[in-house]
């Protein structure tokens, strides 16, 4: 009788060590939850990174990113511009369905409004660390602020970094002194723009130092390299290509400490790491404005050149490494995929995203999700894409007829194409009209566009409002 007592009380403590262990291996998964980072530079063209063509500089730490990971030769933006790339990457809609279409303006009235859900307010929902540091551009009213809107921290500019009052080119007292904000108060007004890379760099390996234990996401916006350019003295005349490459050398060294740092701790195999622009290059001003090629024309127009930027992802042990996957993705894809992936709950409003896991993971024969993408510049819906035809509607834009040089803008006029259809996939550059020889594609992208347009202004959300 007393061997089968001592027998059974071996047994039960045999069974709450299990369970005990059990426990501490699922909190021990729990902590090893998918994180991640998103690294999102501005203006930066096509064919600015190594792997995608660059020129003139290096980028080894994106070009061994791209090894270790995944290539995105098809990655759209869903504007050619700043807060209405920006407001779909964390929204996962068309940039008019959320009502920021527009760039804003310093002391704007207007912002993201409170009903959208974002990417880090979804992640925060299902305990996750968030921080966004760089530039904002989503508005610079305190309601409007990273803070009021999914993320625990915000370190950075609230919109683009010519706003200020040393632009040569403002009239006097049009741009307020841009503050540099921590939280949602400004500790520097006109900060030292040669030291923005290097100190959000810092800032970002702090926030992954400080939260290896519990899952996280980092949204790191780079203010450069938007004009004006200004790069630190440790990549000053580093560049064969200039000011330029310099600035992008720098960019290359920030995704270099973000990744070692990642090393270190033993988050790589745990975390997915996005790189890619909120737009083309700035081609009004020269060699300040990088490069698209072989695409055409850049910011500001709805041909390849404005919204198809350089994209890498990587997630160690998880992304295939070395991989390219040309299938179309967008920017607004982000939000479901990573939303997916975390476990966490879809937004309530719709969105326009699609989750790409099978492309990211190189599943055999994924297909993108995205049947037709729909090219917006502010309200005016200029092209669509399906597959390999690119259909632009008639439409004006920015066409450069003398670039700038030394930070100094171009020449430009107003071009204007017709009805046009090229085949991407044989025609990058969008140069060889199709449209006479393929009427049957024509017309039903022309009333995919019709449909899609109609709907979409039926049902627009508005974007915030202050007094």
């Amino acid at each position: 009788m007393k061997n089968r007592t001592i027998n059974f009380i071996a047994i039960i403590f045999i069974i709450i060590n299990f369970s005990f262990n059990e426990t501490m291996l699922a909190q021990s998964e729990n902590n090893k939850q998918l994180n991640f980072i998103i690294i999102f530079t501005d203006d930066q063209g096509y064919a600015d990174v190594g792997s995608f063509g660059a020129e003139g500089f290096e980028t080894p730490n994106l070009d061994a990113m791209a090894d270790e990971g995944m290539r995105f030769t098809s990655f759209y933006v869903a504007a050619p511009s700043c807060t209405p790339s920006r407001a779909s990457l964390l929204t996962g809609a068309y940039p008019l369905r959320v009502g920021l279409e527009r760039v804003l303006r310093p002391a704007s009235k207007t912002g993201i409004n409170k009903i959208e859900q974002t990417l880090p307010e979804l992640l925060q929902d299902a305990g996750y660390a968030t921080a966004c540091i760089g530039k904002w551009h989503l508005g610079d009213v305190e309601e409007f602020l990273p803070t009021q809107h999914g993320f625990d921290e915000f370190f950075g500019l609230p919109y683009s970094n010519d706003m200020w009052p040393l632009n040569p080119k403002a009239k006097l007292g049009q741009f307020p002194p841009i503050p540099l904000i921590d939280g949602s108060k400004a500790i520097e007004f006109n900060p030292d723009q040669s030291q923005l890379t290097t100190r959000y760099t810092e800032r970002a390996v702090d926030f992954i130092e400080k939260n290896k234990e519990k899952p996280f996401f980092l949204y790191l916006a780079h203010s450069m390299p938007h004009v004006p350019l200004f790069v630190s003295d440790k990549f000053k005349g580093k560049s064969k290509q200039g000011l330029y490459g310099d600035v992008i050398m720098e960019i290359d060294w920030s995704v270099g400490e973000i990744l070692n740092k990642l090393k270190e701790l033993n988050l790589d195999t745990n975390t997915l790491v996005l790189f890619t622009s909120d737009n083309g290059p700035w081609l009004t001003y020269g060699n300040h404005g990088g490069s698209a090629k072989p695409l055409r024309e850049g910011k500001g127009t709805t041909f390849d050149g404005g919204q198809r930027v350089p994209s890498i992802m990587k997630w160690s042990g998880k992304i295939p490494s070395g991989k390219v996957c040309d299938e179309l993705v967008t920017t607004m894809d982000v939000l479901p995929t990573f939303v997916k992936l975390a476990n966490a709950k879809m937004p309530k409003l719709k969105i326009d995203g699609n989750d790409i896991q099978p492309l990211i993971f190189g599943e055999a024969n994924a297909k993108t999700p995205t049947d037709i993408f729909y090219f917006y510049n502010y309200n005016e819906l200029q092209a669509v894409r399906s597959g390999k035809w690119k259909m632009h509607l008639p439409h004006q834009f920015k066409e450069i007829i003398e670039p700038g040089k030394d930070g100094n803008s171009g020449k430009w006029r107003r071009g204007y194409i017709n009805l046009s259809l090229f085949d991407i996939e044989k025609d990058i550059s969008e140069s060889t009209n199709l449209a006479d020889e393929y009427p049957e594609i024509v017309k039903r992208l022309s009333k995919a566009a019709d449909d899609f347009d109609a709907e979409l202004k039926q049902n627009l959300r508005p974007a915030g409002h202050v007094k």
